[in-house]
């Protein structure tokens, strides 16, 4: 018993963490908001070339950061 309320304990941490992760990816400096902002005006939605303009960041990344401050709703 005291196996599975460890693992269940585990279960929230990592839960916790992969929360914390998703925040903070979405987190970018101003000088990559607009390095992003001129490479979509050059490139378009080819977020794997805007990627590699910025180290540590991944295409999911960028396209979900982009999806989230100027994807149009309406």
């Amino acid at each position: 018993m005291a196996d599975s309320e460890h693992s269940s304990s585990d279960e929230n941490s990592v839960d916790t963490q992969v929360v914390i992760s998703k925040e903070s990816e979405l987190e970018f400096s101003e000088d990559e908001e607009a390095l992003i902002i001129r490479m979509y005006n050059l490139v378009g939605e080819r977020w794997s070339l805007i990627a590699g303009r910025i180290p540590g960041r991944t295409a999911e990344e960028i396209e979900k950061y982009w999806n989230s401050r100027y994807s149009t709703s309406e």
